[in-house]
């Protein structure tokens, strides 16, 4: 499997190798030793979701409240999506920065969100499948959201894609207001967190 980091730190892109026959294919989308290898430590499955969005569908950007926070490992088994990624530590060398990866049916690669970074994606077909390994449970009191289409941000939706978006994400705050409410998530802290999941006393909870 190759792994390659993402422009914001922590933030990883797994592309697994497909084995290909006559009776279809096959392939390790999630490798633990892989995973460990590139991050230091376990990934923790506390919760796993499946979402199927319509084209123009726009989820996020969402985070939770760190610790514990909630990692993500992500993948697309049908479809295609525009996977985006935010760093939103206050007092990362990266704060504000995004990149994103296309995730779709054909090379199948996945990525993994660390705690603290914000998340969204957009379906570029019909009918296209997330889903989504999580370290954490839901916590509706420890979810927050920044606005996907804050100017600031700038982040990669295509133009020519109509985009459809809950009430909740219309609504969300902009970068600078989340940061100013106190709402975002510490880079000293986040660090914090990854050395204990690192040494192994990191517990979700």
């Amino acid at each position: 499997m190759d792994v390659r980091e993402l422009a914001v730190p922590g933030c990883f892109e797994f592309l697994p190798t497909a084995h290909h026959d006559a009776r279809g294919s096959f392939l390790e989308w999630f490798r633990a030793e892989d995973f460990v290898h590139t991050l230091g430590h376990p990934f923790t499955l506390a919760q796993a979701n499946h979402s199927v969005s319509r084209r123009g569908t726009l989820r996020g950007v969402h985070f939770a409240l760190v610790p514990p926070g909630q990692a993500k490992y992500v993948y697309c088994p049908r479809g295609a999506m525009l996977d985006v990624v935010l760093d939103l530590r206050v007092g990362s060398p990266t704060f504000g920065v995004s990149d994103s990866a296309r995730l779709d049916e054909v090379e199948r690669r996945a990525i993994y969100i660390c705690e603290g970074v914000g998340h969204a994606f957009l379906a570029l077909a019909d009918d296209s499948a997330l889903t989504y390994l999580c370290s954490t449970g839901y916590a509706p009191s420890r979810e927050r959201t920044v606005d996907p289409l804050d100017p600031a941000l700038a982040l990669p939706w295509p133009a020519d894609v109509e985009l459809i978006l809950s009430d909740r994400d219309r609504s969300a705050p902009t970068l600078a207001a989340a940061g100013a409410a106190g709402e975002l998530p510490s880079y000293d802290e986040c660090l914090a967190w990854y050395a204990r999941l690192r040494d192994g006393t990191g517990k979700a909870g």
